[in-house]
């Protein structure tokens, strides 16, 4: 009998001929945008002689704001690593000048969507134009999942540390080649993106400032399919506590986002979330408050606090289903008459990129 390859997914012969392709890829992206590059700078230096210095935190001009339709899906990457090759998508507001560190905002799609749909859904992008970070999408290769879901559950392989890993890799690139302000990194995502965010965080903790689970299992529920299935399901939402974090280090501070109608991924699974952050951390809930912006469904926030700071706030969504909050009428996973997810977990980061100072 023939010998397995060592990845059951890809032959020798077929990693041989993916690597020569992406280095390809990569040597004339990099030609392609070092040229883009050099064309910006000489414009930027054209209209630095005739115009006053902005500081950094200052918005861009109004016209500087108005983005191409091309610019606004973001800019196609590829990262290699040990773990990898992870294929993405970057948006970077307009108007960036060369002395400014933006904050980085790391998006993980759900199953059957992709950067762009998670980009079109969420509407991120034009909040990110309006606050001014950057936006990193990673894409899963349906090569490694035929949904195009994230393996957040295969632990006992390994395959979901991987995946995480890869993302971590493709951070790493963006933080080393974009203008990105290290200390004021998050990652959020929606389905079995929220569950891969939560691990990527668990895994990174130092990494991040704050992450966001829209719809998604907490970390240690399940470690196969048959588990996974049945964690969405509701039917085992009791997590496995972590390994002890280092001295000194916490976990980001995390933002849950869950519909009480939500067939899918069980509104249990949130609350889970929450309280395994809570007991990690140990941190007490306080009192639940309702919350209702204008004719949106309403919510139920709890936050979750430690001595000193905050760890977890859950937002239950009143007969929001399996859809992002506040999202696009026109895009799948998407329910516009919810409360803005998008606003939500963007005032989330900034309270917590707020306590750096």
């Amino acid at each position: 009998m023939a010998k397995r390859p060592t990845n059951p997914f890809l032959s020798r012969s077929f990693q041989r001929t993916l690597t020569a392709m992406t280095r390809s890829a990569l040597r004339a992206g990099t030609k392609a945008v070092t040229q883009a590059a050099r064309t910006k700078t000489t414009a930027i230096t054209k209209a630095a002689k005739t115009a006053k210095k902005r500081p950094a935190s200052a918005a861009a001009p109004a016209k500087a704001q108005r983005v191409s339709a091309a610019a606004a899906q973001g800019r196609v990457g590829v990262a290699i690593s040990a773990s990898g090759t992870r294929r993405y998508r970057l948006f970077k507001p307009p108007g960036v000048l060369r002395h400014e560190r933006l904050p980085l905002l790391v998006m993980l799609h759900g199953c059957t969507q992709d950067a762009r749909g998670l980009s079109a859904s969420s509407r991120m992008n034009s909040v990110a134009v309006r606050e001014r970070f950057l936006v990193l999408y990673p894409e899963q290769d349906r090569t490694a999942n035929a949904q195009g879901c994230w393996n957040w559950y295969d632990t006992r392989t390994g395959r979901a540390e991987r995946e995480a890993d890869s993302i971590d890799a493709a951070i790493t690139q963006i933080c080393l080649t974009q203008p990105v302000d290290v200390n004021r990194i998050a990652v959020a995502g929606l389905s079995a993106g929220a569950s891969m965010a939560a691990l990527l965080a668990m895994r990174r903790p130092e990494r991040f400032r704050t992450v966001a689970m829209h719809s998604g299992v907490a970390p240690g529920v399940a470690h196969s399919t048959a588990t996974a299935i049945s964690a969405m399901l509701g039917r085992r939402v009791k997590a496995a506590r972590p390994a002890p974090l280092a001295t000194g280090v916490h976990l980001p501070a995390l933002l849950v986002i869950h519909g009480s109608a939500d067939h899918v991924v069980a509104p249990s699974n949130g609350t889970e979330a929450a309280r395994l952050w809570a007991e990690v951390e140990g941190a007490k809930p306080g009192t639940t408050r309702s919350v209702q912006r204008g004719a949106r469904h309403a919510m139920r926030v709890t936050d979750y606090r430690a001595p000193g700071r905050l760890v977890a706030t859950l937002c239950e969504v009143t007969g929001l289903g399996h859809a992002w909050s506040g999202g696009a009428a026109s895009q799948s996973y998407s329910d516009p008459k919810g409360p803005d997810a998008s606003r939500m977990i963007w005032s989330f980061m900034a309270k917590q990129f707020a306590t750096l100072r």
